[in-house]
């Protein structure tokens, strides 16, 4: 760890999930966006509110793994360390742009030193991340280990088994999921530590953004990063949750945005639209889900016993408690400053930026406590656009 944590003051909170709800905490992928997530962590762990599930996609899967692969007295500590690790100035170039003058800072020659800083880890990699393959798989020869990505993540792999540890992630005490994209057959898959045992390979897998991150083998497949399928994991929860539970989803890209006016616009804007959740959808089919488990459920409880079969008495046994869903849907806002290398520029000043805005916003909504309540039986899903409502 380079340096200590920041004394941060700890916000006035007193709400607490219902009685036996989850807590659950669920991270999109976006790469450099990925400090954002760390700062929600941040006001929840201050705030003790430790989430009881985490699922990921990409960046969001190795914060995950971080969270659930550490107590709760380190988890702030590791994921830290994480962070000002992949974001350490270890080249010239980034070194360099790391010591421009304070005046570099108004958006336009923000956004020239952001650029630079994105170069470099074209150029040079991140340390304990990913580092440039030589040769390039543009010279390499068909089949040859460097042949399929531009990048080695061998450094990733090192760094989660010293930052993770993944006999605490398989004890189960935290449920851990995070997806990932079977490249033979195409669909989407995920990793759940209530079914198998996790490995770094597992978090790598879902996070290998083709062509920049190798492919990752796990048995005899073959995956890729989840985000080119489904860039949010909150499909999966929804369709396991078991009880009540409250969750945050923290998205680093934003499906709403002005028209570009440049090509640059246009790459970033393309980027936002393709890697954006589809919250509202999701919630949206698992409501009516839930509206029509309901009337099921009280048609069963209106027939006379003698005429349900045993299967009948099965699922009415089953939809007796049907578990209730709140969201609180946060998404980054962007800088104006930022464009489309915002996911690949790892500057240590972008980063600190990035946990601050988490931080920030998260306490801001723990301060909304209506926000926090479970909707009623009937409705059964109730979801908070928390940047909409501050508008």
């Amino acid at each position: 760890m380079d340096h200590p944590l920041p004394h941060r003051p700890h916000p006035t909170t007193a709400w607490q999930p219902a009685e036996g709800a989850r807590l659950a905490l669920v991270l999109q992928g976006g790469g450099a966006l990925g400090a954002y997530q760390a700062g929600v962590y941040e006001a929840l762990h201050e705030a003790d509110l430790e989430p009881d599930w985490v699922c990921g996609v990409s960046i969001g899967a190795i914060n995950c793994a971080i969270i659930a692969g550490n107590t709760r007295d380190n988890r702030l500590e590791r994921l830290r360390a994480f962070w000002e690790r992949i974001t350490a100035t270890a080249n010239p170039l980034a070194t360099l742009t790391a010591l421009l003058p304070p005046w570099a800072d108004g958006d336009e020659m923000r956004k020239a030193r952001n650029a630079a800083s994105a170069n470099s880890t074209l150029t040079f990699g991140q340390p304990g991340f990913f580092k440039p393959n030589h040769p390039s798989p543009l010279f390499s020869a068909r089949g040859a280990a460097n042949s399929t990505s531009f990048y080695d993540t061998a450094p990733l792999r090192d760094t989660l088994l010293d930052l993770v540890d993944f006999d605490l992630l398989n004890a189960g005490e935290m449920r851990f999921a995070v997806g990932a994209v079977n490249i033979g057959s195409g669909n989407f898959v995920y990793f759940d530590n209530s079914n198998r045992l996790i490995t770094p390979k597992h978090v790598m897998a879902s996070g290998a953004l083709p062509p920049g991150l190798p492919m990752v083998r796990i048995g005899t497949d073959y995956f890729w990063d989840g985000g080119l399928v489904s860039n949010t994991p909150l499909q999966h929860l929804m369709e396991h949750v078991d009880r009540d539970v409250v969750v945050f989803q923290v998205d680093l890209f934003n499906a709403h945005g002005a028209i570009p006016r440049d090509i640059h616009d246009v790459m970033s804007r393309a980027k936002d639209i393709q890697y954006s959740s589809r919250t509202r959808l999701i919630t949206d089919m698992f409501g009516q889900i839930h509206s029509l488990r309901s009337k099921i459920r009280d048609l069963l409880d209106r027939l006379p016993s003698d005429l349900l079969t045993a299967e009948d008495r099965q699922l009415q046994l089953k939809l007796a408690n049907l578990p209730r869903a709140t969201i609180l849907h946060m998404i980054y806002q962007q800088a104006a400053y930022e464009g489309q290398s915002k996911d690949f520029e790892f500057s240590r000043a972008s980063m600190e930026e990035h946990w601050t805005a988490g931080l920030r916003d998260t306490r801001a909504t723990l301060r909304r406590r209506e926000w926090l309540d479970l909707p009623d039986a009937e409705s059964g899903v109730l979801v908070h656009d928390v940047h909409q409502a501050w508008q």
